[in-house]
């Protein structure tokens, strides 16, 4: 005879359904798929000037904790690597060589986490041994991490 009980843990499986991806996550997935067919619609010589604005207008619209670091990376990314473009990459500010991402900056306000980050994409060049970071949890810019940033930012496009 078959129980017909099941336990506490299954039970409970149950009640929480899974649908796969977060509100946030298919939002950056939505702008994504608006990023590229804007970028699908542009004339070769409007695709050269329009990215930065774009990327600037997306960090004059983040919440001010956010717009400030932000502003600085993009500052900071611009100067030490001027061969990387400015583009939006799921809704969020992110720095191309050849059309591919090699980093990109995520708000907080993003995903409702509490804090930025500053992450590298596999065309980043900061192989290290067998393991190494990607993505950097960003609280506050103060020097060192502002010359921190810099250095990961040349190794990146070395």
């Amino acid at each position: 005879m078959k129980s017909t009980q099941t336990s506490a843990k299954s039970a409970g499986a149950v009640a929480e359904k899974h649908d796969g991806f977060t509100d946030e996550e298919r939002g950056a997935m939505k702008e994504r798929a608006k990023e590229l067919r804007t970028a699908s619609r542009r004339s070769p010589r409007a695709a050269k000037a329009d990215p930065e604005s774009e990327v600037l207008a997306k960090i004059a619209a983040m919440p001010e904790a956010d717009r400030v670091l932000a502003e600085r990376l993009h500052e900071i990314v611009t100067a030490g690597a001027p061969d990387l473009s400015p583009k939006l990459w799921y809704g969020m500010p992110a720095y191309a060589k050849n059309g591919k991402v090699v980093c990109f900056f995520q708000s907080a306000e993003k995903f409702k986490s509490r804090y930025a980050t500053l992450g590298f994409s596999d065309e980043a060049g900061l192989d290290e041994g067998t393991m190494w970071p990607t993505t950097y949890a960003l609280t506050k810019l103060t020097a060192a991490v502002e010359a921190r940033i810099g250095a990961l930012i040349e190794k990146a496009t070395s």
